[in-house]
């Protein structure tokens, strides 16, 4: 997205959401906020992302699928990180899941909880947008988003992230997001799951955007997820460390730790990973910190390189 329009579609969602401001403020959960107990050991607190490794994940929606890799389903994935990297925590792509029935995700967790695995979080894509032109499309995107909280309450995980899709009949429209996100961080904060924006689209989920949201809304259970390399596809590194200067304040639980990034054009931008773990620590983040490398050739050895650089600036 280019400045002009940028700061033209901000400057409408800025207005849209001075009406909503009014109505829709935390009060409305009468100060219940999110409980989760964070490690403090710095290893501890680090997770793999599943999503750099999806040509290995056997399920029945991955079109990533890689057969002349070896393949394993998501608990297996999860056993296997914690050996591989001796981390324990896993972000499973909601993708990658082989199915969503209570017995399956029963299974899943009590295969994590014998491997000494946890969840730290689930991001689910969306192909349908929030702010739809058609109601029954908006409502649709959130009964997804309600049937991923539950997900995340049977497995564990103490949070999901909800992707922002672009709508192919309407221009982003920050009125008509902020009320399914309210509605279903509400539904989530019944549950303790907290609800995360991350910035990667460059349109629909603009890293100043979301926070404009987030900051009208100003909801407990809806947080961001700072990804350290997604605002660069933009070819402006100060952009990004501005993204991320603004994200990870109101990030709770979750952030995606990564280097590199491949723009629309092909072409592969890097960040300073040492700046990036500044900005994270400047703001006193305490959550987790899922490692989603995005590089050539297999994702083993740039994985191994993030788990190293996070324990050297943690």
């Amino acid at each position: 997205m280019d400045e002009f329009t940028r700061r033209h579609f901000l400057r409408g969602s800025a207005l849209t959401l001075t009406a909503l401001s009014t109505r829709m403020s935390a009060d409305t959960l009468g100060g219940k906020s999110p409980h989760i107990q964070f490690p403090t050991n710095p290893r501890e607190r680090l997770a793999v992302a599943s999503w750099p490794f999806r040509a290995y994940i056997d399920c029945p929606n991955n079109s990533d699928r890689d057969a002349a890799l070896p393949g394993m389903d998501l608990p297996r994935f999860a056993i296997w990180i914690k050996k591989e990297f001796g981390v324990p925590g896993l972000e499973p792509l909601g993708q990658h899941f082989q199915e969503l029935t209570e017995r399956y995700l029963a299974r899943f967790r009590e295969s994590n909880e014998k491997a000494g695995v946890r969840v730290v979080n689930i991001p689910i894509d969306n192909d349908d947008s929030y702010y739809d032109g058609d109601s029954a499309v908006r409502k649709k995107v959130l009964a997804n988003g309600k049937r991923w909280v539950d997900a995340a309450h049977v497995l564990g995980s103490p949070s999901i992230r909800t992707s922002i899709a672009q709508a192919k009949n309407a221009k982003p429209d920050a009125s008509a997001l902020a009320e399914q996100l309210y509605q279903l961080a509400d539904y989530a904060a019944v549950k303790n799951i907290v609800v995360n924006l991350e910035n990667d689209n460059l349109i629909s989920e603009d890293a100043f955007f979301l926070v404009k949201v987030l900051d009208k809304l100003h909801h407990p259970y809806l947080h961001a997820l700072p990804d350290f390399c997604n605002s660069m596809q933009t070819g402006d590194a100060s952009f990004n460390t501005k993204a991320l200067t603004q994200l990870f304040p109101r990030a709770y639980n979750i952030c995606h730790v990564k280097e590199s990034e491949s723009t629309g054009d092909g072409k592969t931008v890097r960040i300073d990973l040492k700046q990036a773990f500044s900005i994270l620590k400047a703001s006193r983040y305490r959550g987790f910190l899922s490692m989603e490398w995005e590089g050539q050739g297999p994702p083993h050895e740039g994985t191994r390189r993030l788990i190293q650089a996070s324990l050297e600036n943690l």
